[in-house]
């Protein structure tokens, strides 16, 4: 077991030795200290390798200089200037959230950005300021439309943050696919399988194999198949690539940067780098904060009454599981995997830093 307090030092000690300024440095570590918390490891110190590799491919700037290109009142274009997907976007969130103090909502979609990691982060930096947070994220081109084999879009995130009085938030975070790549990624380094209608093979035909996308596979978007919703999951996921991709200016769909070594980057493009979208809104700008918070906790309660199924203990509300785990993970420690050590230590050795102790 590893302590938070070890791996945010080395993960801040990795990316300031890359080039990043403390302060970025700062940031993208709580992002990813953020996902094992939360128990989203698929996002968490395992994708550091990944990072690692786009820098050493000349593809992430290190040194950004994040911006506004346009903009209106309550909404802007930031550009992120090839930044780590983290310092942009956290950047967005907050122009967001400013945007929102003065307006009553606040939205903003960016372009030529990279991975940005979980987007529940994002989402909830709206919570402290009484808002209702948005993110949402195109990806690494893997999943293909229904009816399709061809690699179109990304597992293509969303996620909602909602505050509430006396319960913690209400904190909505999922792909718009059956599972997340990273957790492929975190199967396929256990050894495990994973369920059918999760991926298939270049022919389209179902498989168990998280490292078939390696081969000429492909993700399937949320539902798994069209007689089991796929195309509502299609639908989901265009969504998403529209507000993060379209409108900001970004390279939609199978144009959008992959953040990992097997995925070819395309000469054509359709836009600038990876694409975000982010919204905040004040929650007094419909009624007053707290009145509404009393009925969030109104409607978790009745939420939790509800009549748990056969074999089940309880109904959760979005966010149960993840705060829960973070409970538990900030008192016992990270557990990494053992691939896992060994690309961060390989990571380590070439940056001339310590491993973790």
């Amino acid at each position: 077991m590893y302590s938070i307090e070890s791996l945010e030092e080395f993960t801040r000690k990795v990316f300031m030795k890359m080039g990043c300024s403390d302060e970025d440095a700062r940031v993208i570590t709580d992002v990813f200290i953020a996902a094992e918390l939360r128990g989203l490891p698929s996002h968490g110190m395992l994708r550091i390798k990944d990072y690692y590799q786009l820098w050493q491919a000349g593809r992430i700037n290190v040194k950004p200089h994040v911006r506004i290109v346009h903009e209106s009142p309550g909404t802007a274009v930031v550009d992120g200037d090839g930044a780590i997907g983290m310092v942009a976007a956290a950047k967005s969130m907050q122009i967001a959230i400013e945007k929102a103090g003065k307006t009553g909502t606040g939205w903003v979609s960016t372009r030529n950005s990279n991975h940005y990691g979980i987007a529940g982060y994002y989402s909830m930096m709206a919570l402290p300021h009484d808002m209702i947070g948005i993110s949402m994220t195109i990806a690494n081109p893997l999943v293909a439309p229904t009816f399709s084999i061809s690699r179109m879009l990304g597992t293509n995130p969303i996620a909602v943050a909602v505050p509430a009085g006396k319960h913690p938030p209400f904190v909505a975070d999922f792909s718009t696919t059956p599972i997340a790549r990273g957790k492929l990624a975190v199967a396929a380094k256990k050894g495990e399988k994973v369920p059918l209608g999760y991926v298939q093979d270049a022919d389209g035909i179902p498989s168990d194999d998280p490292d078939i996308i390696t081969r000429g596979g492909s993700m399937v978007t949320l539902g798994g198949t069209r007689e089991q919703g796929s195309h509502k999951g299609y639908c989901l996921s265009a969504i998403v690539d529209i507000f993060s991709a379209v409108l900001s200016g970004a390279g939609f769909g199978p144009y959008c940067p992959p953040s990992v070594a097997f995925l070819p980057v395309k000469e054509e493009t359709a836009g600038r780098g990876t694409g975000h979208f982010f919204g905040a809104m004040r929650i007094d700008g419909f009624q007053k904060a707290e009145e509404f918070k009393s009925k969030m906790d109104e409607w978790i309660d009745t939420f939790r009454a509800a009549k748990p199924a056969r074999g089940q203990d309880r109904v959760l509300i979005p966010g149960d599981p993840e705060r829960e785990n973070e409970e538990r993970i900030r008192r016992e420690g990270v557990d990494l995997l053992v691939p896992v050590q060994q690309e961060l230590k390989q990571v380590a050795d070439e940056l001339g830093i310590p491993f973790l102790s």
